[in-house]
């Protein structure tokens, strides 16, 4: 009898020590309860105890968690709408807040969070225009947006790890609004460069005239001097040979004048004999 009492003794002391006792992993967030309130929250990893009965535990995920939104309209600077892809990155930074506001169910928190990042978007998209949110950096964005959105998100007992924007898309009637924008720009700028292209191709045809006359006029006045020049020459010659032999020069002169004259048969010539154009014949026939 006594050894039975032993035995049931030792059994409700184990049952006593086991549900005194429970363990908070690296992953879980712990409350403890008190008949229904709130006791304790701040439990870090390890071995724990509760009174059996009286306290009970609920244990939450600590790792973090991804709210991904749906992509959304947005206005920028410029009143044109982009549509905005994102996620959100989030983990319980006070378990006693995210149980008392969001009942501790991370879907109920994504509802209570998703507005939240909305607003906060939307005033970022604001301030920016299409351009500046397609080409520069995301990152200032990135962190306005965790700093604008921390404070209220501590209110639902949420810290947020990170916020980012996946893809930035412009609505269909918007883009071939842009299309046809950039299309006419192309269009501009090509039509540019032909009429540069004409304007730099009548330049060098203007050029190439240019030279072309430039030369042909150096060219003809260079034969021109080179003529004269040889003009003068034979002139020179001329006068030289007259000035050492006048009679000779006279005589192979009028050789010359008679060897073109009756080059062709047949030629007729009326003249009177007594001319000058014979007076070496007259000269041979007296002889």
């Amino acid at each position: 009898m006594i050894e039975n009492k032993i035995a049931i003794g030792l059994v409700a002391l184990f049952v006593l020590a086991t549900t005194s006792m429970f363990t908070v992993t690296q992953t879980e967030k712990a409350i403890k309860f008190k008949l229904g309130q709130i006791q304790k929250s701040d439990y870090e990893p390890g071995l724990h105890f509760m009174w059996p009965f009286v306290n009970n535990i609920k244990k939450f995920d600590a790792r973090i968690q991804t709210m991904d939104a749906k992509p959304e309209r947005f206005l920028t600077a410029e009143k044109k709408n982009v549509i905005v892809d994102s996620f959100v990155k989030w983990r319980i930074g006070d378990v006693k807040k995210f149980y008392t506001v969001v009942a501790g169910d991370p879907n109920q928190a994504n509802l209570r969070l998703d507005p939240i990042i909305k607003e906060a978007l939307r005033g970022e998209f604001g301030k920016r225009n299409i351009k500046q949110l397609v080409s520069t950096d995301r990152h200032p964005i990135r962190e306005m947006l965790i700093q604008n959105t921390k404070p209220v998100a501590a209110n639902l007992g949420l810290e947020i790890v990170d916020i980012r924007v996946k893809r930035i898309d412009l609505p269909e009637e918007v883009s071939s609004s842009v299309f046809r924008r950039m299309e006419a720009e192309r269009e501009r700028v090509a039509k540019e460069f032909r009429s540069q292209g004409v304007e730099a191709a009548e330049k060098i045809r203007a050029e190439a005239e240019r030279q072309k006359v430039v030369t042909i006029a150096n060219a003809y006045k260079e034969a021109e001097q080179m003529r004269g020049e040889g003009d003068a020459k034979s002139a020179e010659i001329y006068a030289n040979a007259y000035s050492a032999d006048s009679e000779f020069f006279t005589f192979n002169r009028s050789l010359n004048a008679y060897k073109k004259t009756f080059a062709n048969s047949g030629s007729m010539m009326v003249i009177d004999p007594e001319s000058d154009f014979f007076k070496y014949f007259k000269k041979q026939g007296s002889n």
